[in-house]
């Protein structure tokens, strides 16, 4: 990490991350009216991620598209959340997701079945790293909307250790099959 002075003085650290990919998902021209005509600004709001289980959205304003585009950037890499993967390739299970208007499903998906989902909600899953998902945006078609409902959902979502440890049980007892237990109840 790189260390440099702000213009205040204090010490700041900036992180020198490559491993994070960036997809920039919708950019808005924004105008205010003056005096002397309009003035003209951008809004940009860009999904991060290291494509292994964390992902993070920003938005950013500025008078430039690319002063815009890296604010937004900043601001996503401070929101990382990190999200358990099945097999680093699928959601453990299905989850729904809401933001004000926007509803989110996010199902699982068998291998080979690829990202299945619009825009905004695409752009997650590959920078999540989610290779396998079926999805579905209802409600709501704002980008901001449906990138915060999807990442409300994929905070619901909990792996077999996570649940084990919650209910102080092993993973194996979690993951039994239900028809599995009955064929022993009935052998017994």
């Amino acid at each position: 990490m790189a260390e440099r002075e702000n213009r205040r003085g204090r010490r700041e650290e900036r992180e020198e991350t490559p491993e994070f990919a960036d997809r920039l998902v919708a950019i808005n021209r924004v105008s205010k009216t003056v005096k002397g005509g309009k003035r003209f600004g951008f809004a940009a709001l860009v999904v991060v991620g290291d494509q292994r289980g964390r992902v993070g959205f920003g938005k950013g304003k500025a008078k430039e598209v690319p002063e815009a585009i890296r604010k937004a950037t900043e601001q996503a890499k401070r929101q990382l959340i990190r999200v358990p993967l099945r097999d680093g390739r699928t959601l453990h299970h299905d989850v729904e997701g809401r933001h004000g208007a926007g509803k989110v499903v996010m199902r699982t998906a068998p291998e080979g079945t690829g990202i299945i989902a619009g825009g905004p909600m695409r752009a997650v899953f590959e920078m999540l790293g989610v290779k396998d998902v079926v999805s579905k945006s209802i409600g709501s078609q704002n980008p901001y909307n449906m990138i915060r409902a999807t990442l409300n959902g994929l905070t619901k979502e909990a792996s077999p250790r996570q649940i084990a440890q919650r209910r102080g049980k092993k993973v194996a007892d979690i993951l039994k099959k239900p028809e599995a237990e009955a064929d022993a109840s009935a052998e017994a």
